[in-house]
């Protein structure tokens, strides 16, 4: 961690504005960069902060509260990334208020590949439920890395399915990780964290409020190529994403849905006023990107060994039983089954409910 990232995280204590942060860093003389507890004998800081956040940069200015704050980010594995860190995400570096600092727990190296964020309504219909996980399972399994807020609804599905089909996702919170919100999600955020990535803006202390929120939208809108909406409101707070993703020149995509019902009312809107791509499929996003499914599918299957080839090869034939499977294959019962089970965790076959197995 170098040594404007500490001060940056010290300054972070305080929960200031971007804005501050970047102002206040224009003025640290590099024997304060060494020492953060001499931030508070450098007097051009008090025109920055208010005479409330100066008291708490006094009452923070401990030895032992700085030693143990680093201490703690060190034990639980969070990684901090400031703009001048390799893996700081490109798509956000030259945005207006873009984070100072990211609080990360997970793979790093997510943050600068091919994402989509899928966004909506935290309570979807039945309709919403499937068209949200068919989109998410489409584009994880092309590689794209899915992006969202970890909320209830379309965002919960999208981390899940992403999961779900070993694709990789992005959560990113509304506050810190000592606070995920909602509780109810903490156990899919812990799993985010060890096969996808958590991040932050804010400090793992800091809880979420009302305007955090809006707040994250940005990061979400920000970090993806595009920004897809499968089911909201008129009046949702997807629409801050929206916005953000039109500021930022990001592709838009929504998918139309039932014109009475109210969850649909802002994906069949935006399609109307031409503000964002109509799509049917997640083929309909990979095709706008000029990516080719059958090449996706051949790269799969390039990857696969011979027995893997022989399974694929007698499925190609329709759907089979496990009988049909072990006679014509050739291969012992406990192989053939641990080649079935690959295959389908990889998305390549499905295991029906008749007990049969298909090609996907």
């Amino acid at each position: 961690m170098n040594n404007n990232t500490k001060i940056l995280t010290f300054l972070s204590m305080l929960e200031l504005s971007n804005k501050k942060l970047e102002k206040i860093m224009e003025i640290v003389e590099d024997e304060e960069i060494e020492n953060p507890l001499k931030l508070a004998d450098n007097r051009d800081i008090c025109d920055i902060l208010s005479a409330e956040e100066y008291h708490e940069l006094l009452r923070k200015c401990d030895a032992r509260l700085v030693n143990s704050l680093f201490e703690n980010l060190e034990k639980d594995g969070i990684i901090i990334l400031d703009k001048e860190n390799e893996n700081y995400p490109q798509a956000l570096v030259d945005l207006p208020d873009a984070p100072m600092l990211l609080f990360c727990k997970g793979d790093v190296s997510l943050l600068n590949k091919n994402s989509i964020s899928i966004v909506g309504t935290r309570m979807p219909t039945n309709y919403g439920k499937f068209i949200t996980e068919k989109f998410a399972e489409v584009l994880a399994k092309a590689g794209f890395i899915i992006v969202s807020g970890l909320a209830y609804g379309v965002d919960s599905l999208s981390h899940r399915k992403a999961l779900e089909v070993d694709g990789k996702t992005i959560a990113v919170l509304g506050g810190g990780f000592n606070h995920i919100y909602p509780e109810a999600n903490t156990n899919l955020a812990n799993t985010i964290a060890e096969k996808g990535l958590l991040i932050s803006e804010y400090p793992p202390f800091a809880k979420p409020t009302k305007f955090t929120f809006p707040r994250r939208n940005r990061i979400i809108a920000g970090l993806s190529k595009g920004v897809l909406i499968t089911e909201a409101g008129r009046k949702s707070g997807t629409i801050h994403t929206k916005e953000f993703a039109l500021d930022y020149g990001r592709d838009l995509f929504a998918v139309p849905g039932n014109v009475n019902s109210s969850k649909s009312e802002l994906p069949n809107l935006l399609i109307k006023s031409a503000q964002a791509e109509c799509v049917l499929s997640g083929e309909d996003i990979l095709e706008f990107y000029g990516i080719n499914i059958n090449k996706t599918e051949e790269k799969k299957m390039a990857s696969l060994n011979m027995d893997e080839q022989i399974i694929i090869d007698l499925l190609k034939k329709g759907e089979q039983d496990f009988d049909y499977l072990a006679k014509n294959s050739n291969l012992p019962v406990n192989i053939l089954n641990s080649y079935l089970t690959t295959l389908e965790i990889r998305g390549l076959i499905k295991r029906m409910p008749s007990k049969t197995f298909m090609l996907n």
